[in-house]
């Protein structure tokens, strides 16, 4: 059997490695039109910011190394420009030759991934601007950082790539500037969880230019201008482009293979492509999300590693499907960590799914352990079947381990409110004997029971302030006067019980605390006391957070950076 793989790095080597240890005998060729053959994607900001300090590392598997060990032929600067699926043969380019030659196949997999989104606009081409996907982009882009010296950079487009770029670059002493169209970063988060991560790049020198676009570029004597859509403009000594992805599908269309959504590459679970004997995996084909059941396109490594291996399973005669991918996902964000899986909460409503939210802010670790820090939990799920939709978490330490908790939750079918009685490992300097992902079930059990009413940010002001409900703030004193919600009263929790005679009765009563336990406590002494309560969700903290980024979003730069 001789089976042709079209692209390495994640999905294409990890189909080949499959194939050789299903199959001794068969041929493998893998095409690559870049000179890395198996790279660390995710690793390339990385060695911009100088945190990898060794080109070398970035390669995961030399064409040699494959060879000697797998038995893999890997043809490094080589393009597949044409596939023919009637005569089973592709045409080969030798790039640094430009020969043109032809291959044949049994079995056909295409792993082409995606290339950064370059619109047509003036400037587009200049040699201060870069993209970042490739090995050769982040030695281009490292090598003009270290012979120019920069002093600014400006980032367009703020999802995962650019972020980590921000962060690199600010950590070798760029001035950076993110200009997005939308208000927030990051896409896969809710505006209310974005708002964390905003203050955390301008507590860090980021400077945030939020609902601005771009319409074209210009080189100037001492760097490049951007100019904005407002008629605005901002300098920089380079411009980095990180505003999306589209699929490769150049190949696809030669083949005349069914295309989905972008142009994507439509395959089944097997990961079957609609001509016979051509399989697809990696970033360019479309997939099915489990959680909504609808058609997605979601980049990431592990699940083109997985599709890699489900191809070459079914090429080997082995029954193996995949399941779809929920989009589970981390980022370090300098001394922050963000992740999240599943749908957010704008996505599942966009889907139509009646949901409910929680939102915790619980500390990493037992608090009486030396350096616990807090972690913002929010959870989305279905109203009536529990069903887990999606999760987003940001804190420090023991954010990556909570998110996978509750994939693998969501992965099980695991109802929202089982998450009360998952068994996870506990030691002070882990966690705490109510782990974080049992106390957002706590909360979910006592919401779905009817033993706590809540009421959220966004939904603030819509409760009346003109004396027909109670708002009620139960910090300390010091911390109301510290900063507090205008039209709350103040009574500590520890002084509620004696001070219930101040609160009229008939009149429903909203509650917050700093975090969010001590207006929970408060709801059940005045529940049990017949009044009718519902719980800040989230706390004062959380609530001051998104409040101060939508002043920020009125008011713009600088918003509390710090240079």
């Amino acid at each position: 059997m001789k089976v042709l793989i079209v692209g390495g790095v994640a999905g294409g080597a990890s189909a080949a490695a499959r194939l050789r240890r299903l199959d001794e005998s068969a041929q493998i060729i893998i095409f690559e039109r870049s000179s890395f053959v198996s790279y660390a994607n995710c690793g390339l900001p990385y060695y911009i910011g100088g945190v990898i300090e060794d080109e070398s590392e970035l390669s995961l598997q030399a064409p040699e190394s494959l060879w000697k060990r797998f038995r893999i032929d890997a043809r490094t600067r080589q393009e597949v420009c044409a596939v023919d699926p009637a005569g089973k043969t592709v045409t080969v380019c030798r790039l640094d030759s430009g020969e043109l030659y032809q291959e044949s196949y049994d079995k056909l997999i295409l792993s082409p991934g995606a290339k950064p989104v370059k619109p047509d606009m003036p400037g587009i081409n200049s040699e201060k601007l870069f993209t970042l996907r490739t090995v050769e982009d982040t030695l281009r882009m490292r090598r003009y950082i270290d012979s120019r010296k920069p002093g600014s950079a400006l980032l367009v487009g703020g999802g995962y790539i650019g972020l980590e770029l921000a962060e690199n670059l600010r950590e070798r002493g760029l001035r950076v500037t993110i200009v997005q169209q939308p208000d927030q970063l990051m896409n896969t988060l809710d505006y209310d969880m974005a708002t964390l991560v905003h203050a955390k790049l301008r507590q860090n020198g980021v400077e945030l230019r939020l609902n601005s676009n771009v319409t074209g570029f210009e080189d100037s004597e001492d760097g490049i201008k951007a100019f904005l859509g407002s008629g605005e403009s901002i300098s920089a000594d380079m411009v980095l482009l990180a505003i999306g992805v589209s699929p490769d599908n150049s190949l696809a269309l030669s083949a005349g293979l069914e295309l989905g959504i972008k142009g994507s590459i439509v395959v089944n679970d097997r990961m079957e492509s609609s001509v016979p004997d051509i399989y697809a995996v990696g970033d360019a084909v479309q997939i099915k999300n489990p959680v909504s059941g609808q058609d997605a396109l979601i980049s990431l490594a592990g699940p083109a590693n997985k599709q890699g291996r489900i191809a070459a399973d079914n090429i080997c005669g082995i029954d193996s499907h995949y399941a779809g991918t929920m989009g589970s996902s981390v980022i370090k964000i300098f001394d922050m960590t963000v992740a999240s899986t599943g749908l957010s909460e704008k996505a599942a409503r966009a889907a139509g799914l009646e949901i409910d939210r929680v939102v915790l802010s619980p500390s990493s670790h037992a608090s009486y352990y030396p350096g616990a820090k807090n972690m913002t939990v929010k959870i989305i799920y279905e109203k009536g079947s529990l069903k887990l939709l999606g999760a987003q978490i940001i804190g420090y330490e023991g954010v990556d381990k909570r998110l996978d908790i509750i994939s693998a939750a969501m992965s099980g079918a695991l109802k929202a409110d089982r998450l009360k009685e998952l068994e996870l490992a506990y030691a002070p300097p882990y966690s705490s004997a109510k782990d974080p992902v049992n106390m957002a079930g706590f909360i979910i059990d006592n919401i779905e029971n009817a033993r706590l009413g809540q009421f959220h940010w966004d939904e603030l002001p819509g409760i009346s302030n003109d004396g027909s409900v109670i708002r009620l703030d139960v910090r300390t004193r010091a911390e109301y006067e510290l900063s507090h919600i205008e039209g709350f009263i103040n009574i500590p929790l520890d002084d509620l019980r004696e001070r219930l005679s101040e609160l009229e009765r008939g009149k429903p009563v909203y509650v917050i605390c700093q975090s969010g336990i001590r207006s929970y406590i408060a709801c059940r002494v005045l529940a049990q006391n017949g009044f009718e309560c519902y719980n800040f969700s989230g706390g004062y903290g959380f609530y001051r957070a998104v409040s101060e980024e939508r002043l920020c979003g009125e008011s713009g730069y600088p918003c509390g950076m710090e240079k």
